[in-house]
C-alpha cells in the first residue's frame, strides 16, 4: 500500500467525487419530489393513475439499473431524445430512486390512521392543513428510515454511471488504474471516500429523525 502514490491521486479523485456528489444530489432532490406526487396518485383512489405509477414501480424494480442506463443513453437518441452524460446519469438515477421513494412515501402515507382524519375533521382544519400539518409530518416520520436507504443507494448506485463515460468517483479510479496500475490503492480509497459520503449522509438522516420524534418524546 503506497500512500504517497494515494495522496497524489486524491486532487483526481476529489474532482471525480464532486461529479458523485452533483449528480447524486440532483437525483435525490428530484426523485424525492417524484416519490412524493407518485405516492399522492398511488394513494389517490383515481385507479388509471395508479395502475400507471404501480407499473412504473413495478417495470423499474423488476429490470436491471445497468440496463435502464444504457437505454436512457443509448436507447433514447433513436427516438429523438438525446441528453448529455452528465443529465442521462441524472436522468437514469432520478428514475431509479424514484420507484423506490413512491413505495416509500406511500408506506408513510398508509402510517397515518384513519382516525387522523376524523381528528382534524373535528377540529374544523381545512383539507389542506390537514395534509401539510396532519399527514405530511407523521409520514415523513414514518417513511424516514426507508427513504434514508435509497437516498444512501443512490450515492452508491452513481458508480454504475461510469460505463456511459460520466467521469465521477469510479470511472476515475478506474482511469488511473488502467495508467498506473495502482488497483489497490486506488479501490481502497475510493471505498473509504464512499463510506465517508454514506455515514455523512445516515447522520444528517439520524439528526432528521431525531428532530422529527422530538414532539413523540416520553410518550
Amino acid at each position: 500500500m503506497d500512500f504517497t502514490y494515494i495522496l497524489d491521486a486524491l486532487p483526481d479523485l476529489m474532482s471525480g467525487l464532486k461529479m458523485t456528489l452533483m449528480v447524486s444530489g440532483l437525483a435525490i432532490i428530484l426523485s424525492c419530489l417524484i416519490g412524493a406526487l407518485g405516492a399522492a396518485l398511488r394513494t389517490s383512489g383515481f385507479k388509471p393513475a395508479e395502475y400507471a405509477v404501480r407499473g412504473y414501480v413495478e417495470f423499474i424494480r423488476g429490470t436491471p439499473y445497468l440496463v435502464q442506463i444504457f437505454f436512457i443513453f443509448y436507447g433514447l437518441p433513436s427516438l429523438g431524445l438525446r441528453f448529455s452524460v452528465f443529465w442521462s446519469g441524472v436522468i437514469a438515477l432520478t428514475v431509479w430512486a424514484s420507484a423506490f421513494q413512491i413505495e416509500n412515501f406511500r408506506a408513510g402515507l398508509a402510517a397515518v390512521g384513519r382516525g387522523m382524519n376524523d381528528a382534524s375533521a373535528s377540529l374544523g382544519l381545512h383539507r389542506w392543513h390537514h395534509a401539510l400539518f396532519v399527514v405530511l409530518p407523521l409520514a415523513a416520520r414514518a417513511a424516514l428510515p426507508s427513504s434514508m436507504n435509497t437516498l444512501v443507494a443512490t450515492v452508491k448506485n452513481s458508480a454504475y454511471l461510469q460505463a456511459i463515460g460520466l467521469v465521477e468517483l469510479t470511472f476515475v479510479a478506474v482511469d488511473r488504474i488502467a495508467y498506473d496500475f495502482r488497483a489497490i490503492e486506488m479501490f481502497f480509497t475510493i471505498c473509504v471516500i464512499y463510506l465517508l459520503c454514506v455515514f455523512a449522509l445516515s447522520g444528517l438522516g439520524h439528526l432528521v429523525e431525531q428532530r422529527l420524534n422530538r414532539p413523540f418524546a416520553g410518550r
